[in-house]
């Protein structure tokens, strides 16, 4: 197993062990100094207000962009574990050196193991590099086009995220606009003088519960969503990267170096690999 496969695992473990942490500390002290004494207003939090807090236009808006955005990560995580099946493909012959007159073989090898199964990352580093090699028949072009096409495809992979990063950006404009909307509800009016004192506080309570519930809903929204994609981007970031350790592990570092590439004619040599 690759050490960026066991990565997320031990921040998930060590994140269990902060929760747990916190809560052995921080649970007896509420209990003690605050739920004793009868200070958390839980009396106030029935289902009318529940269904007040969850319930609402700009609640709702942001519930749709939220669902949105995770209908669009959802999609990329099913095509980056599509991606991964490219790895079990043997799209390269095992063997000890790989030659120029092999490139265009082994080109075709690659055509073949994905079929219609494409298109992949992976295969089409490989084919790029292979097509390079068998023009330049030097390993440092090679190498040096996999790095630019890894660092394409991550570009690619950044592009390909703007409406993800729009909703999650969104969000909590929406939950501000509710804030703003339940503020300015809350303003008194130039009648305030012919309404009882109990009206007038009622309505601005009401208004003031409409502000800060947007913003909280906004908000808890963002957070998960925010963290959502951070997740998704660095699964995507590294199956790039392994795509390019793949072509640096199993292509480049098998290839013959000719040091007639300049233009003298290459020595005979057996092809270095099994197909």
């Amino acid at each position: 197993m690759s050490d960026s496969s066991l990565r997320p695992t031990r921040e998930w473990q060590w994140f269990i062990l902060a929760v747990a942490l916190v809560g052995a500390a921080c649970v007896p002290l509420w209990q003690v100094y605050v739920a004793s004494q009868g200070e958390t207003g839980g009396a106030r939090w029935n289902a009318a207000r529940f269904a007040r807090l969850l319930l609402g236009p700009e609640q709702i808006a942001c519930y749709a962009a939220f669902l949105w955005a995770c209908f669009l990560l959802f999609s990329r995580s099913l095509e980056m574990m599509r991606q991964r099946r490219a790895f079990s493909l043997d799209l390269l012959p095992a063997g000890q050196c790989i030659l120029a007159e092999d490139a265009r073989d082994l080109q075709r090898r690659v055509d073949d193991r994905v079929g219609r199964g494409g298109p992949y990352i992976l295969a089409s580093m490989l084919r790029l590099a292979l097509g390079k090699y068998a023009i330049s028949r030097n390993a440092r072009d090679v190498a040096e086009i996999v790095r630019t096409q890894a660092d394409l495809h991550l570009g690619r992979l950044v592009s390909t995220m703007a409406t993800v990063h729009y909703l999650a950006w969104a969000i909590p404009a929406i939950g501000f606009l509710g804030t703003v909307r339940g503020l300015a509800g809350a303003m008194p009016g130039e009648d305030i003088k012919g309404q009882a004192v109990e009206v007038f506080m009622t309505e601005v309570t009401k208004h003031l519960n409409v502000a800060f519930d947007c913003t909280l809903i906004a908000l808890a929204l963002s957070l998960v969503l925010m963290f959502l994609v951070h997740s998704q981007q660095r699964r995507e970031e590294e199956l790039v990267l392994d795509c390019q350790q793949y072509c640096l592990d199993h292509l480049v570092s098998r290839l013959y170096d000719d040091p007639y590439s300049e233009g003298e004619s290459t020595p005979t040599t057996t092809r270095g690999y099994v197909s």
